[in-house]
């Protein structure tokens, strides 16, 4: 077995606010290898981008983290001071996010954005920081990279723009590459290359890749795990495969059931009734449990820990036989 690149351990996020503090997240813990995919899908509000942003350092204030260690091929990097997190994010990790429009500044040149990324965080002189930047445009599909370079951010498409950000998130070759819902604002086409060329690029590198999306066809076609997320905490966690055809959380299993499927006839899709808690409504014992219709009384009471279930963890008072495995 590879040793995990990344290891999330109990991690604990809180928002203080004057009505009492939120808690965004929940013992979550996690793992990923080198070159390994793993996908977190859920709900808005599930607690995925938030635990994307607490494993790059970037909580929004007041967030903070209040629990739990994250270490980085073994080095915990959770308790950095903000100048030595710095120098991690962008060098040992890449971040890919939503709309690339925010991670591009629009008054300076492509090329000046990647080749001060790659002076800032390799020992290149100037001209080796360019062609740096060069050959990692025509690594992403960018045309013509040696004149693209010079040209700003609202020259390019945005599908060319996600590609250049995705170019920024490797310039460093990092170890780890988070990517939050990088393909949401693309047409369906883009997306389909944004993700194979994200999965080709990183495979090459050996880079582990935490990829946060709502959309379960991307899940499908490009990670190897999956982490499914319900009201600050891991719900399910297995192969994708398994999570996708034989879930065994009810949660997931209601996911799944929501997809349209090309080879059946149905008039209607099956829904999970009710909402997501807000976070200063989660009820206790399973957070799932007022929209479960397989609830127990024991599922109002106790929270349940990860537990397993076939190939998968569930956080699941059904598979509780099986034993608990935290």
């Amino acid at each position: 077995m590879t040793a995990p690149l990344l290891e999330v351990q109990g991690l604990r996020v809180e928002f203080p606010t004057r009505h009492g503090t939120l808690l965004a997240l929940d013992n979550v813990s996690f793992d990923i290898a080198p070159g390994e995919v793993l996908g977190v899908v859920g709900e808005s509000g599930a607690g995925k981008s938030v635990t994307g942003a607490a494993i790059i350092g970037l909580l929004d204030p007041p967030g903070r983290i209040a629990g739990g260690e994250i270490r980085l091929a073994g080095r915990r990097i959770d308790n950095l001071p903000p100048e030595q997190m710095r120098q991690v994010r962008g060098r040992e990790v890449g971040a890919i996010f939503q709309d690339p429009l925010t991670s591009l500044n629009p008054l300076y040149t492509v090329g000046r954005q990647l080749i001060e990324t790659i002076e800032a965080h390799l020992p290149l002189s100037r001209s080796e920081a360019r062609e740096r930047a060069i050959d990692l445009l025509r690594q992403t599909g960018i045309p013509a990279p040696e004149a693209r370079i010079d040209q700003y951010p609202h020259q390019f498409s945005g599908g060319m723009r996600q590609r250049v950000v995705i170019a920024l998130a490797l310039a460093a070759n990092p170890k780890l590459i988070v990517a939050d819902e990088p393909t949401t604002a693309l047409d369906v086409s883009i997306q389909a290359q944004i993700i194979g060329l994200l999965k080709t690029l990183c495979k090459e590198q050996g880079a582990a890749v935490m990829l946060v999306t709502h959309d379960m066809g991307v899940i499908a076609e490009t990670c190897d795990r999956v982490a499914v997320m319900y009201a600050g905490r891991v719900a399910e966690i297995g192969p994708v495969q398994s999570v996708i055809h034989q879930p065994a959380h009810p949660y997931t299993a209601g996911l799944m059931g929501a997809i349209p499927a090309m080879d059946e006839d149905r008039e209607r899709l099956l829904q999970i009734d009710g909402a997501m808690p807000r976070l200063n409504a989660i009820p206790s014992g399973c957070a799932f449990h007022p929209r479960c219709e397989r609830a127990m009384p024991q599922c109002h009471e106790q929270r349940p820990e990860l537990m397993l279930s076939g190939n998968s963890r569930a956080a699941c008072w059904l598979h509780a036989e099986a034993g608990v495995q935290r």
